[in-house]
């Protein structure tokens, strides 16, 4: 619970969600966002994981390899996250909201003293109603690129904020049952705790432009569980998703605490 008695939100936005499965970054898209956080701000307030610098640095930068790929994308990452987030900020300020950006890596979760103070910069930012906006130190670290698409670190987060509900938005309807991806309509796993019936229901892929897939998003709801914080699993790509989810007009799937 935030100031106020507001619930705090953990939204965390993938890159096929803010290129809607395009090669382009949607600026359209960040303004549907900001919209339903203007919408919802007197009852919650956000703090947003936003994947896609990577994606943005790609729609205008040919970089030559040294031979390392991974090498390649944490410079794309670093060209891409100024420009990304000037979008954030331009879309958001057009409706009075304020944004400030907060760079880290999984190794500073490892470390009380960092720990500490990320929680309470964030604090203090949401206090003075700013909306943090994460994204992975992709510079210095390489586990977000080569594997969790910044779903890991959205649920640390959100279990050092001790935030009210993770929000993962991505480009399905939640996660699908095993029978009904192989049938002309696939049926969404609409409420469980059950973990394991998750990991039992998925195949393993890889998104377009991000780097995770249901698999990451899975174990960020594990982390998200064992800190007594519920999960939705959303589609972003529709317009409105996060009010239409709350008040049950969209299929998702929501993974409960114990």
């Amino acid at each position: 619970m935030g100031k106020l008695g507001k619930k705090r939100i953990l939204l965390k936005i993938g890159s096929n969600v803010l290129t809607k499965e395009t090669n382009h970054m949607s600026r359209g898209k960040i303004e549907d966002i900001a919209c339903q956080i203007a919408d919802l701000k007197e009852e919650y307030e956000f703090v947003i994981v936003t994947s896609g610098a990577i994606a943005v640095a790609k729609q205008f930068v040919q970089l030559e390899s040294n031979g390392k790929e991974i090498n390649v994308k944490q410079a794309l990452a670093s060209i891409g996250q100024p420009h990304l987030m000037r979008i954030y900020q331009e879309s958001f300020r057009e409706l009075g909201l304020l944004t400030s950006q907060c760079l880290l890596s999984y190794s500073d979760f490892k470390k009380e003293e960092s720990r500490t103070n990320i929680k309470n910069t964030i604090n203090v930012l949401v206090e003075n109603s700013y909306i943090p906006i994460i994204n992975e130190n992709d510079t210095v670290a390489t586990d977000e690129i080569k594997f969790g698409d910044n779903d890991k670190l959205s649920a640390l987060t959100a279990a050092l904020l001790n935030v009210d509900l993770l929000i993962i938005a991505t480009n399905t309807n939640g996660i699908y049952t095993k029978e009904s991806m192989n049938s002309e309509k696939v049926k969404t796993i609409r409420e469980t705790f059950d973990i394991q019936l998750l990991r039992d229901q998925i195949q393993t892929s890889v998104s377009l432009h991000g780097t995770g897939g249901m698999s990451t998003k899975i174990e960020a709801s594990e982390i998200a569980q064992n800190a007594s914080i519920e999960t939705w699993i959303v589609n972003g790509l529709n317009d409105n998703f996060v009010v239409n989810a709350m008040n049950n007009k969209s299929e998702f799937t929501k993974i409960k605490v114990k």
